[in-house]
């Protein structure tokens, strides 16, 4: 796991090139502890910089930006490849001689033969560019998932990238303004959506994407995305298959040459990566929670229990509201875009990597993939009521204008606003996963000068009510269920749960894995049927891991969540006052005031 930044240009900064990718690079220090480097080109067309968290292949043959032996190809790569040993012995078979053991020189390699086509081969979490020399052409990649980010900016023929928007902005070049369309879709669903950025101009390569440079511009293509396909299968068939699949990826990734920690929240997804790397590994596993004073949030005791139970070593750490205080400013300074998450993250990730773990598991993205989420059963429902109320149109925009307007909650808010549309799975969800409701969001965004522009601009013209996170959505599923599990994994782990997972891990210089978002493990279970996949209560996932503990299975799900509530109206209650928004909005969930006090810390410091 590392950081990579880049700039590609014609005729442009030649003169300060070097200055540039320097304070880029200094930018993305905090990911890569371990070694950094730069590559500039002799015509100063590229710069390439990286920071190095050296996982594979400790000794220097691993430094980058790395080139190939010709120094045709050169590459700046952040993530990891789990089956680059069995691509590597491809390659070695057809006469590749290697270098070095790292994932890095596999892709090198493997780009050198068959070009765009490299990105089908790799299993893993990526982001990418690699330069050639020879044509004066840059790829750059992004994994399936969106496990990894790209950020990028584009000026003429030059182009700036990097694993984090700070990094874009130190390199000085874009005019630090705010996207519309990035703080709309912030305000509506509590994180940024791809392919927006909260900076105008600045944008998220989409996962499952390629980019290609050339001087004369640049071309971006789709090569993956999630599909559900049923077929015919058993109950049993179905078990089996999906035992097959979480073992295969847990092995896969455990491929590293440092220690492999797991992080552990008592819950069942957690609880089956350690059961599985307890069944696959000859080795002593680390576990690493955090626990609270609060009893209603505290799931300390029962972490220490399922470490206990699966032989590992268990690491806790208590955060209290006054040591949530004191790390409050480091969470701050670390926020790379902001979110209603991440805190959760920032901390694990701290005890973890104080611990002397490098790299951990976590058991993002079974919520997602095998039905764990209440939306599962709430948006079909949503979706059927909205198509009775549709029978009558008039009553039904009516009702939606009236609960928009003057609803007591901004439950009932969002709720108007997906009375006013056709009733889709996809504005379902928008309504079920909002934090604002559309007109909360523009005058939000109008009123509190954090977004200047002209009110013409608001509502009708520039913000449909279907904007912002249902924008990668193709409707193109079997089922509504399936519909949902793509919107939660295109949308919300992929927009905020990946995304904080990689920015707060690496505040720290930790790497994590995420092995149940993983493409050979979703490709294999994409074949079962929604009702088998999706069953209530992950039925399908807990069978097919009878190593589960009865006790953890029969618990109520509970999120890996913090008493943000409790310590906003108390020890944090001076942190979180100062929120300046029309008066007619309220700040009640708590996580409304978040949201916002968090994006006014995080403008003042971007924009100082």
């Amino acid at each position: 796991m590392c950081g990579i930044a880049g700039i590609l240009t014609v005729n442009e900064y030649q003169d300060v090139l070097e200055t540039i990718i320097q304070r880029m690079q200094t930018a993305i220090r905090h990911r890569g502890p371990d070694g950094s480097g730069i590559y500039i080109s002799s015509e100063k067309q590229v710069a390439l910089a990286h920071t190095r968290l050296a996982i594979l292949d400790l000794s220097p043959s691993g430094h980058q930006p790395m080139s190939t032996a010709d120094g045709r190809y050169w590459i700046t790569f952040n993530g990891e490849i789990y089956n680059f040993q069995q691509l590597r012995s491809n390659l070695l078979a057809q006469g590749e001689q290697f270098h070095s053991q790292t994932d890095t020189e596999v892709i090198l390699k493997l780009y050198q033969k068959m070009g765009f086509n490299c990105v089908d081969h790799l299993r893993g979490m990526f982001a990418f560019a690699l330069w050639d020399d020879w044509e004066k052409t840059c790829f750059l990649a992004r994994d399936p998932l969106g496990i990894k980010p790209l950020y990028y900016w584009k000026s003429g023929s030059t182009l700036v990238f990097a694993s984090e928007l700070r990094a874009i902005l130190a390199s000085g070049l874009p005019a630090v303004n705010m996207s519309r369309s990035g703080l709309y879709g912030y305000l509506i669903s509590g994180s940024v959506p791809e392919p927006y950025t909260l900076i105008e101009g600045v944008h998220c390569l989409a996962a499952g994407h390629w980019l290609h440079w050339q001087p004369s511009g640049v071309s971006i293509k789709q090569y993956w995305q999630i599909s559900f396909a049923p077929t015919t299968i058993s109950p049993q068939e179905a078990k089996e298959k999906v035992r097959e699949a979480l073992v295969d990826s847990i092995q896969h990734h455990f491929v590293s040459d440092v220690p492999v920690g797991i992080f552990l929240s008592g819950g069942i997804d957690s609880t089956i990566i350690l059961a599985l790397a307890k069944k696959t590994q000859n080795k002593q596993l680390r576990t690493y929670s955090v626990a609270f004073e609060e009893t209603e949030w505290n799931e300390g005791e029962i972490a220490k229990k399922i470490a206990k139970e699966f032989g590992a070593e268990h690491t806790e750490y208590k955060v209290t509201a006054s040591s949530a205080k004191q790390l409050l400013p480091k969470f701050l300074e670390a926020i790379d875009q902001p979110s209603i998450d991440g805190f959760n993250t920032f901390c694990v990730s701290k005890v973890t990597r104080q611990s002397d773990t490098k790299v951990v598991l976590s058991g993002l993205g079974g919520d997602e993939l095998f039905g764990g989420y209440h939306s599962f059963k709430k948006i079909p429902q949503m979706v059927a009521w909205g198509k009775q109320m549709q029978a009558i149109p008039l009553v039904a925009t009516g009702v939606g204008v009236g609960l928009a307007r003057w609803g007591t909650s901004s439950k009932m808010k969002r709720l108007g606003d997906f009375l006013q549309q056709t009733p889709t799975s996809a504005a379902a969800y928008r309504s079920f996963r909002g934090i604002f409701s559309h007109t909360e969001a523009c005058a939000i965004a109008f009123g509190t000068g954090l977004c200047p522009i002209a009110y013409q601009y608001l509502p009708d013209k520039f913000l449909p009510t279907n904007y912002a996170i249902i924008s990668n959505y193709h409707g193109q599923t079997p089922t509504l269920e399936d519909e949902v599990s793509f919107l939660e994994l295109s949308c919300y782990m992929r927009n905020q749960l990946l995304r904080d997972s990689d920015v707060m891990s690496m505040s720290w210089g930790l790497e994590v894995r995420v092995p149940l978002v993983d493409r050979a493990l979703l490709e294999a279970v994409a074949s079962v049927p929604s009702h088998i996949r999706l069953a209530s209560g992950k039925q399908l996932l807990i069978a097919a891991v009878p190593e589960l503990p009865k006790w953890v299975i029969n618990r109520p799900k509970r999120g890996f969540a913090f008493p943000f509530k409790q310590w906003m109206t108390g020890e944090l209650r001076d942190d979180f006052s100062n929120v300046d928004i029309p008066n007619n909005i309220p700040l009640k969930p708590w996580y409304r005031r978040w949201s916002l006090t968090i994006l006014k810390y995080w403008w003042e410091r971007v924009s100082k």
